[in-house]
């Protein structure tokens, strides 16, 4: 170590501040036109006074780093695995509001602070804890493995969800809204945003939604578009991939008289077939 990098004996603020500059984990970094956040991983059996030290060094981040951001910037928070409520999550954002920072996405392996920051109206990113989401439809992962993500809030225009299992929404996904799953998609609401189920490739995935008037339904590599004249009285309804395309239906009874055919990469309409 060069001894001039060292603080002063005696200093015990200036020795404070070479240690978080030094070995922080804390990292703020510009990528395109957003800024990075990158929080250190919890441990295992990590002391929850651990967060005073994580948020002293984001503090020190915040206001010692050259302001090399536009004001207004977006920020992406990549949290990894460590755990974050609702109250971390409002005073992140207050710090990054003070730098003239604006907190948009919070990418997470998380369950609980994946539904914090959806339920504070942030944008989210679940990753499995070895996996990536940065592109979904690039990815090939078995989604059956991976427990739903059940959000009771609406998302708003603007907001977009990503997870690698199924997404159960216990609200509306707005227009302006987006839902990104590699299973299914399943809006315990109104469904009038872009929803894209079995993002990694899966053609058996489905949409369901009580009241279905999407912008834009993706399911694996297929798109359909809403019709221009909305239906005159709505009912629940799943959206599949069929011979001809997405196709609608009456979700009522759908897995009894509709299966699905590895052979065609689709479903089939079971009742019609057998007349």
């Amino acid at each position: 170590m060069n001894s001039d990098s060292i603080p002063a004996p005696g200093s015990d603020l200036s020795a404070y501040l070479f240690l978080v500059n030094r070995f922080s984990q804390v990292r703020l970094k510009k990528e395109g036109e957003k800024i990075l956040l990158v929080l250190p991983k919890e441990e295992k059996n990590e002391p929850i006074a651990d967060w005073s030290k994580v948020w002293e060094e984001l503090k020190y981040r915040l206001n010692n780093s050259e302001r090399y951001w536009q004001d207004g910037s977006q920020v992406h928070l990549i949290a990894k695995n460590r755990l974050l409520d609702s109250r971390q999550l409002q005073i992140i954002a207050e710090a990054l509001d003070g730098a003239n920072l604006k907190l948009k996405w919070v990418c997470t392996s998380r369950r609980q602070t994946a539904v914090a920051a959806a339920a504070a109206g942030y944008s989210i990113e679940q990753e499995s804890p070895n996996d990536s989401l940065a592109d979904l439809s690039s990815k090939e992962s078995d989604n059956s493995q991976q427990e739903p993500l059940y959000l009771r809030s609406t998302l708003r225009s603007g907001m977009e969800v990503r997870h690698p299992g199924t997404v159960v929404l216990l609200g509306d996904l707005n227009p302006g809204a987006i839902a990104i799953a590699s299973g299914d998609i399943i809006v315990l609401g109104c469904l009038r945003g872009i929803a894209h189920a079995g993002a990694s490739g899966n053609r058996e995935s489905t949409i369901v939604a009580l009241r279905m008037e999407p912008t834009q339904l993706r399911i694996a590599d297929i798109l359909a578009r809403a019709p221009e004249k909305p239906p005159t009285q709505f009912e629940a309804e799943v959206a599949y991939i069929a011979s001809e395309g997405i196709a609608i239906a009456k979700a009522v009874n759908f897995t009894k008289t509709h299966s699905f055919s590895p052979k065609i990469g689709g479903w089939i309409d079971v009742e019609n077939e057998l007349k």
